[in-house]
């Protein structure tokens, strides 16, 4: 599998990728003017989850503009009660108005409706996340929702891929997922204040910006947690696109990756709050994965249809480093997905 260890532009001037890998750092330069595709097929997103392992709650806010729509959403998941709470809306034909900047280490993304406002600025190794709903259905029965969150981002690697689809070589996937960033500040759910603290609380990035074909079914599982004392970090992910040159599956260990190769995820489909469980193709992974919740959804708008299960539990296992180093998991919290989209 390639390891790309300079910067080189991401699209030749035909639009297919310069050269398809992954990297400890995105050293792709995403250049959107050399997109051999229509607007409205454009994906570009950022997505970030902040966990609170020690006060059992957890908040995921997404910024997505696909070119003929923009999803934007917050979430408040509670684990002690194992629930979620959810207020969402769509931007119609945004086709990248959005702003989403070109870069993950910099810039600034906002929207705004009647529904919800988010922004998210990225400023000197800071990310500040804001964000707020007065319509949110509070799980304390009232209403709003409203936070202000920094993370932090170490100096540390990060995990980033691009690849393509075997049926469309212009259809591309660059991301970039950022692990184990400690995250301070506060959120109020309805009457309730939930406070992040930077010393136990990560928060993580999905920084993704591509060209998909219509239809693809992805496995995702993520985890940031303190193991022996150091930042630990977990990104699986398998399913779409061609990922023959490369896969996204890593361990993060002390700022630093553990390349693994291929993962597999075992589901009982029927009943997602089921057990899971975790292999790696060379014994470097096995996990088991306890649900606390599913955060579900089914959107159908006839060209637009997802099926999604969030599952947000407790892993269980060992994984060993590159260096033969076996560490042990003791109910790190974290999530995996199933997600099946037309768009």
């Amino acid at each position: 599998m390639p390891e790309i260890k300079k910067q080189i532009p991401l699209l030749k001037t035909d639009g297919t990728l310069t050269e398809e890998g992954w990297a400890r750092s995105p050293f792709w330069i995403y250049n959107r003017e050399s997109i051999a595709a229509s607007a409205l097929k454009i994906k570009e997103w950022d997505y970030y989850s902040i966990l609170s392992p020690t006060k059992e709650f957890g908040i995921t806010i997404t910024a997505s503009d696909l070119g003929y729509a923009g999803l934007f959403a917050i979430c408040f998941l509670d684990f002690k009660q194992g629930t979620f709470k959810q207020i969402d809306t769509l931007s119609v034909l945004p086709l990248g108005s959005t702003g989403f900047p070109r870069v993950n280490s910099s810039g600034l993304v906002q929207f705004e409706d009647k529904k919800l406002r988010i922004r998210f600025e990225v400023i000197n190794g800071k990310r500040i996340l804001e964000f707020e709903s007065k319509s949110f259905d509070a799980p304390d029965g009232h209403k709003g929702i409203q936070g202000k969150i920094e993370l932090t981002e170490p100096k540390m690697d990060s995990m980033n891929i691009a690849t393509s689809w075997k049926e469309n070589r212009k259809a591309f996937y660059y991301n970039t997922k950022i692990n184990c960033m400690p995250a301070s500040g506060q959120v109020s759910v309805g009457n309730t204040i939930y406070q992040f603290d930077s010393k136990k609380d990560f928060g993580a990035l999905d920084w993704g910006r591509g060209v998909w074909t219509y239809k693809n079914r992805w496995y995702w599982s993520s985890v940031s947690a303190w193991v022996d004392g150091k930042p630990f970090g977990l990104n699986l992910g398998y399913g779409f696109t061609d990922r023959s040159p490369a896969s996204e599956n890593i361990i993060l260990y002390d700022g630093k990756i553990h390349k693994l190769e291929e993962v597999d995820f075992i589901i009982d489909t029927k009943n997602y709050m089921a057990p899971w469980k975790f292999t790696s193709n060379n014994n470097r992974l096995e996990l088991d994965f306890t649900p606390i919740v599913d955060r579900n959804s089914y959107m159908n708008f006839l060209i637009i249809k997802t099926v999604q299960h969030q599952v947000f539990g407790t892993f269980n296992g060992t994984v060993v480093l590159d260096n033969g180093k076996k560490l042990k998991l003791e109910n790190i919290l974290g999530f995996a997905e199933d997600v099946l989209n037309h768009y």
